[in-house]
C-alpha cells in the first residue's frame, strides 16, 4: 500500500500554538520504522497546482494564499500565521490526497498521511484548513476522468462544513459527516448525509450508529471511489472532541468502514484529519492503527 506524506516541508508555528503539527513526522517515522509501510512505498507528493486548488477554491483565494495578501481576519480564522512554509505544506497536503486518490484506484487502498481539510470553502479557510484537499481530489479523479461519482466519508468529530458547501449542488459527490452535534463548526452545512452525536458519546452507540450510515451512504452514492475521513479526534482523550471513543473503539470504526467498502468493491484513500490529544502519542497510537487496518485490505 503507498502512502505519501508530507511533514518534511516545514510549517513554522509561534511559541505556544497548540497544533499538535508534530503528530505528522511522528506517524510518518513509526508506520516505517514498524514495517507497516516499507520506505519505497512511502512517497512525498507533489504539491497540488494552481489549475488543481482552482477546481474547487476560488481564482482570487488561491492567489492571496499564494502571494500572503490574506486579511488578519481571514488568517485568524484558519488559525496559522501565514508563511510561504504553510503554503507549501497545504499544496503538499492536497498533492498528498490526490496522489492517494489514484493510488486507491489502481490498487484498491492508499493513504495520505495528513490531509482531512475538510472546513475549507471556496473563498476562505478556517478551523486548520487552508484549502479543502478532499474536495480538490475529488474534483481532480472526475477531471482526469479515472472516475465519475465519489462518496466522502467523513468520520472527523467536527463536521464537514466546506465539504458540504462545496458538494451542495454536486449530485456526483456524496457527502456523509457523523460528528459531534454541539462541536464546532456550530453552524452546521447540510450533507447529503448527518449523523450528529451527543457529547460523550461512546463505542456501541456511534457503531451503531455508523454502520448502517455507511452502508446507507455506499449505496446511495454508487461510486467509484471512496475518500475517507479518519479523525483521531473522537478519542475521549481528546482536548476537542467532545466524544468519548476508546482507541478500541476507534480501531474497530476503520475496520467497518474499511469492510463496507471492500465489501460494496470500492477503493479508499483514506486521511488522517484531525486528532488533538493531550498526550501527542495517542492521537499518533489511533492513526497508526488506521494505517495499519488499511493495510490488511490492501
Amino acid at each position: 500500500m503507498k502512502v505519501y506524506y508530507s511533514d518534511l516541508f516545514t510549517l513554522p508555528l509561534p511559541e505556544g500554538h497548540r497544533f499538535p503539527i508534530e503528530k505528522y513526522t511522528l506517524l510518518r517515522k513509526r508506520v516505517m520504522a514498524d514495517g507497516v509501510i516499507s520506505n519505497r512505498n512511502a512517497l512525498i507528493p507533489p504539491p497540488a497546482t494552481l489549475e488543481q486548488l482552482r477546481l474547487v477554491h476560488s481564482p482570487d483565494y488561491v492567489r492571496r494564499v499564494i502571494q500572503g495578501e490574506l486579511s488578519e481576519k481571514e488568517v485568524r480564522r484558519i488559525g496559522f500565521p501565514w508563511s510561504l512554509g504553510l503554503v507549501e505544506r497545504s499544496r503538499r497536503s492536497v498533492g498528498g490526497t490526490i496522489a492517494a486518490c489514484r493510488s486507491a484506484l489502481q490498487e484498491g487502498v492508499s493513504a495520505n498521511l495528513a490531509g482531512g481539510t475538510h472546513h475549507a470553502y471556496p473563498d476562505h479557510g478556517e478551523g486548520y484548513c487552508v484549502f479543502n484537499d478532499c474536495a480538490i481530489a475529488a474534483r481532480a479523479m472526475q477531471a482526469e476522468n479515472r472516475v465519475r461519482r465519489v462518496v466522502i466519508l467523513d468520520c472527523d468529530v467536527h463536521q464537514g462544513n466546506g465539504t458540504a458547501a462545496i458538494f451542495a449542488q454536486d449530485p456526483t459527490v456524496f457527502t456523509f459527516s457523523i460528528h459531534g452535534a454541539k462541536n464546532f463548526p456550530f453552524r452546521k452545512e447540510p450533507s447529503d448525509l448527518d449523523v450528529g452525536l451527543p457529547d460523550g458519546c461512546r463505542d456501541n452507540q456511534y457503531l451503531s450508529l455508523l454502520q448502517p450510515a455507511v452502508e446507507q451512504s455506499l449505496a446511495r452514492a454508487d461510486a467509484g471511489l471512496v475518500i475517507y475521513l479518519a479523525g483521531a479526534d473522537p478519542f475521549e482523550g481528546d482536548r476537542l472532541g467532545r466524544l468519548a471513543l476508546s482507541k478500541a473503539g476507534l480501531a474497530e470504526r476503520d475496520r467497518l468502514v474499511f469492510s463496507l467498502c471492500a465489501g460494496a468493491g470500492v477503493p479508499v484513500a483514506v486521511t488522517m484529519s484531525g486528532g488533538y490529544a493531550e498526550c501527542v502519542e495517542d492521537t499518533v497510537d489511533i492513526h497508526y492503527r488506521t494505517i495499519e487496518i488499511a493495510a490488511q485490505y490492501h
